[in-house]
């Protein structure tokens, strides 16, 4: 990109993740309506589980979500999808001088780039087994999924060690270990500042378009929701994010960054061990943020709530991986 006046390094880093931050926030915006009308057309929308993972009747969870019944689902469709043109965008942009980089690019977003489509049309398929209610819990069973899953994190660790050198795990501040083998605004925005200050430029682009897009997501799923992102976005988006953390050699970092996504995930586990265990329950119903709303918690006021923790921690993650760099 040619400017008519001297401009600083720095600067043209900046205009290139701020410009690919908007242009997939706006491309997001332009492109959901006329895709909410298409989920709706073909009637992809929400069916509420009636089974646990269990196997036992999921009471509670019915009637707390039964009157999201039918909204057009499968919208992480939107950010991976948006995220894909932006940057195809970008490498016909800086063929043509629009743009001082692509961000297709090996070293930096192959990886996660794959990660993120192919990580999302298996939960694609996963919201597709939902929608035709196929399936005792109306969807993709847990053991294939965990299995599918564990497939895709195989190839990403094959690729970490024989294509890109990755053969250890940065402990801030201690040193080096063996490696043995909206929210999403949130992190994504944190791993890019990490990206950007260990000079991963393209990188940082990357999670730029992905938090932009995650945004435009998000202008309509703010409740009452229009459009719910589906197991083809919580899966793509959980797993790049893991991907970009390996990527920036902050991987112990992740918690501080997804600590809400942790702790909803810990809340599952425990859940299911106390079942299986002792035969009851630690929770009215898993995951957490399920249990606030079945305490009398408005959806809005946990949302609000679990971002406002979700922030906090994550600056302190944020502040532990600019530490552990000596900054």
């Amino acid at each position: 990109m040619n400017f008519p006046f001297p401009i600083t390094e720095a600067v043209r880093h900046a205009i290139l993740i701020f410009s690919c931050f908007g242009i997939a926030f706006f491309l997001a915006i332009i492109m959901a309506k006329p895709f909410i009308q298409l989920l709706l057309k073909y009637r992809i929308g929400k069916q509420i589980r009636e089974t646990a993972t269990d196997g036992k009747s999921a009471t509670l969870y019915h009637q707390l979500h039964a009157k999201k019944q039918g909204t057009p689902t499968m919208g992480g469709i939107l950010i991976w999808g948006t995220s894909l043109i932006v940057v195809l965008l970008t490498r016909v942009g800086s063929f043509f001088g629009l743009f001082d980089h692509s961000i297709l690019n090996r070293k930096e977003t192959y990886l996660p780039l794959f990660t993120l489509i192919a990580v999302g049309l298996l939960g694609a398929l996963d919201d597709y087994l939902n929608i035709k209610g196929v399936g005792k819990t109306k969807g993709m069973a847990v053991k294939p999924k965990f299995l599918w899953l564990i497939l895709l994190a195989a190839l990403g660790a094959f690729w970490f060690y024989f294509k890109l050198g990755y053969n250890n795990i940065h402990v801030p501040g201690i040193g080096d270990f063996g490696l043995a083998g909206g929210l999403i605004v949130i992190a994504f925005a944190s791993f890019g500042a990490i990206a950007y200050m260990k000079g991963l430029l393209i990188l940082t682009a990357f999670c730029g378009i992905i938090a932009g897009a995650s945004l435009g997501f998000l202008w309509f799923n703010i409740p009452p929701a229009k459009v719910f992102m589906g197991d083809t976005g919580s899966l793509a988006l959980g797993a790049t994010l893991g991907v970009i953390a390996m990527l920036t050699n902050s991987v112990l970092i992740l918690p501080f960054i997804g600590f809400i996504f942790v702790i909803e995930t810990l809340s599952v586990i425990l859940q299911l061990s106390s079942k299986k265990l002792f035969h009851r329950k630690i929770f009215l119903i898993a995951p957490l943020h399920h249990h606030l709303e079945q305490i009398g918690w408005p959806e809005q006021q946990v949302t609000m709530r679990l971002w406002m923790i979700g922030s906090i921690v994550a600056m302190l993650g944020l502040i532990l991986g600019l530490i552990g760099m000596g900054l």
